[in-house]
């Protein structure tokens, strides 16, 4: 409970920093603690921390950017931003599943390409700014607002954050895992499938 807690304060706290510096949008672990935390936690109500840390940190954004630029997020907004945590809950119980670095690094850019993909898509649609053709779509995929900086930008704070913090998360499990004489988490376990499909022998195979 501790350690859920600790996450959910630091992760929202995290995701408030655009408000004090537009270059640090995007930024964030909370995507990052989604993946690694059907990674890693199997305990399913540690799932539930990005949900709780996004809720909170959009009550708290939404109210910014209606005082410092009049703009108010749409409620399709936050259900396209918690669309893509399930989706990182997914691809982190698929690579749970395979135990492999390779599959966390695919997991990891998957996620970030999912985020951009369908955030700006839901932007296009919501945003009467936007001309609704593919020329309008392909503006909010790449330039977005003229007020604002490139929503490509945008995306290499997402590509670069979910690297980042998923690389620092995975590590200290790793390193504790070791620490304490585990083996390593994403190795497979006795009796589980090596991705290539080879059975790891247990201790009634050996």
């Amino acid at each position: 409970m501790r350690t859920a807690v600790i996450l959910i304060v630091l992760a929202t706290l995290y995701r408030l920093l655009p408000t004090l510096d537009l270059g640090l949008s995007n930024f964030s672990p909370v995507m990052a603690i989604a993946f690694c935390g059907a990674v890693y936690f199997r305990n399913r109500w540690m799932w539930l921390i990005p949900f709780v840390a996004l809720g909170l940190s959009d009550i708290y954004i939404n109210d910014f950017y209606a005082r410092a630029y009049g703009f108010n997020w749409p409620w399709s907004g936050f259900v396209a931003r918690t669309a893509c945590f399930g989706v990182a809950l997914g691809l982190g119980a698929w690579v749970a599943r395979r135990k492999s670095w390779l599959s966390l690094l695919n997991g990891t850019l998957l996620g970030a390409v999912v985020f951009y993909l369908v955030t700006n898509t839901q932007s296009w649609a919501a945003d009467a700014f936007y001309a609704k053709t593919l020329a309008g779509w392909w503006q909010a995929l790449t330039v977005g607002h003229p007020e604002y900086p490139p929503t490509v930008f945008f995306f290499r704070n997402t590509l670069f954050g979910d690297l980042m913090f998923t690389g620092f998360f995975a590590g200290l499990m790793e390193w504790l895992a070791q620490r304490e004489g585990k083996p390593s988490l994403l190795d497979p376990e006795p009796g589980e499938e090596k991705p290539d499909g080879e059975k790891v022998p247990s201790e009634v195979d050996k």
